[in-house]
């Protein structure tokens, strides 16, 4: 089967603290992360079997990190996901805060 990239439509949860995707009404995906002094921890990213290998978590993982970089904070990616987008989209290495 081919990969087919479906295209999410992505919502912040200020009050969950989440970055959510959706196919229509149905949630397909999220990432959770923390505000901390200024930066922003990303926690996890999350893409229910069902969606998965659809390219949703790449397309969120980007929509979270340009939001982000709107907002000028830093992120610091504990999320493996988010750490290999970075690793394989380098122009978003220069949001990621020192160690």
């Amino acid at each position: 089967m081919a990969d087919v990239t479906v295209l999410a439509r992505v919502v912040h949860s200020l009050s969950q603290e989440r970055y959510e995707a959706f196919i229509d009404d149905e949630l397909v995906g999220f990432v959770d992360y923390q505000p901390r002094d200024g930066q922003v921890v990303i926690t996890h990213t999350v893409v229910f079997e069902r969606h998965a290998h659809h390219g949703i978590g790449a397309q969120l993982v980007r929509h979270v990190l340009d939001d982000i970089a709107q907002s000028g904070r830093k992120v610091v990616p504990v999320c493996s996901f988010v750490q290999k987008f970075i690793a394989d989209n380098p122009a978003y290495s220069a949001m990621v805060a020192a160690a």
